[in-house]
């Protein structure tokens, strides 16, 4: 699907905002409702077999303009269609549920059954999504909306199960999606706003991380109106490593080697890191490992520093090639991580077919 197939606005949503994750769909709908009268959000609220994402991805639709994407292709531009009929109908109701089969719907192979929650945003919500933004910040509650027969029934209540996301829909009653607003995304910590830097920055923002990037030259750190980096210009870097919470992935590269190494020190002594990282060489990288050591950290610590980073088997050093590298070894790093983390057994025993998967109205995750 290009660009002008989906009525893209590059001038207004920027080259590549469509690609960024919806980490903060709240802010995002209210900033829209600034210029427009209504706003859709598709959501992937359950999902049986294989699909292009996950349950609890999501995009927004105006007449004009698409932020974010639920996989692209025939499901996607299918989506995007029933959104903008809904915004060119304020009389109907502001949801409505669409269940497609992705082979005999819509001739795509992944071959599983997808259902949409689709829902309509106007001015008049703005104040129950400032309540949405406070309750992201603060964690613990989930979003419970309800689709009756007088319209959509939307509360914010306590967190009451480990799933990110549920999703009812049995036949004799209405359809009811359940998500949570305090999704645990890794963190990712970014020092340095170099060539490198400026490249994986670009990388990052479009991955589901919550990624703060920090430098001491302003300059060369940019707005970031999207809100999907946390950018930070600090006088002296190394005092913000306490503000960085625990299990974080932190990637050093700045300008000043001397620098680099007080981080690394830092974060090795620190000790509660997911994984650290350092741009280098294998001579910067013996040196590091060396002066670690004089001062007193221990092998198995200083093991835990990764120089020189990236994935093996790509040797360009360009800026752009060396920031794929690099993410797509923090990618690897934080699926080994999720892969060792027990999961919920909830609607284990409940058949992920047809019906019963609507009955038991708890989430079947793709395959």
């Amino acid at each position: 699907m290009s660009e002008l197939d989906a009525g893209f606005d590059l001038a207004t949503a920027g080259h590549d905002a469509w690609l960024q994750p919806l980490k903060e769909w709240p802010q995002a709908i209210k900033r829209w409702l600034q210029s427009e009268t209504s706003v859709a959000r598709i959501v992937v609220a359950c999902v049986r077999g294989s699909a292009p994402r996950e349950a609890g991805t999501c995009m927004l639709v105006s007449g004009s303009r698409i932020l974010g994407t639920i996989g692209g292709g025939h499901l996607e531009w299918v989506a995007i269609d029933t959104a903008r009929q809904m915004l060119g109908r304020p009389e109907e109701a502001p949801v409505r549920v669409q269940r497609l089969v992705l082979g005999a719907d819509l001739a795509q192979c992944c071959g599983g059954v997808v259902d949409l929650w689709i829902e309509r945003y106007t001015r008049s919500d703005v104040e129950f999504l400032d309540r949405v933004v406070d309750a992201k910040r603060s964690g613990g509650e989930q979003l419970v909306s309800k689709l009756t027969g007088q319209g959509i029934e939307r509360q914010l209540m306590p967190k009451g199960s480990t799933d990110d996301i549920r999703f009812a829909w049995p036949a004799s009653t209405d359809a009811t999606l359940t998500e949570s607003l305090d999704e645990p995304l890794p963190s990712v910590w970014l020092y340095g706003a170099g060539h490198v830097g400026q490249a994986l920055s670009r990388v990052l923002a479009t991955l589901p991380l919550r990624t703060a990037w920090i430098d001491s030259r302003g300059d060369l750190l940019p707005d970031d109106p999207n809100g999907s980096l946390d950018i930070r210009t600090a006088a002296r870097p190394e005092l913000t490593l306490p503000d960085a919470p625990p299990q974080t992935h932190f990637i050093v590269m700045t300008h000043d080697h001397t620098l680099d190494y007080t981080l690394c020190r830092l974060v090795l002594e620190r000790g509660d890191f997911a994984s650290l990282g350092v741009i280098g060489s294998k001579s910067k990288a013996a040196r590091f490992r060396s002066r670690l050591a004089r001062d007193g950290l221990t092998p198995e610590r200083i093991a835990q520093l990764r120089c020189p980073i990236g994935i093996d088997g790509l040797k360009s050093k360009l800026p752009a090639v060396i920031a794929v590298a690099v993410a797509a070894q923090l990618m690897q790093a934080i699926e080994a991580r999720a892969a060792t983390v027990p999961t919920s057994s909830a609607g284990a025993d409940c058949d992920a077919t047809g019906a019963a998967c609507r009955t038991c109205g708890l989430l079947h995750r793709a395959s």
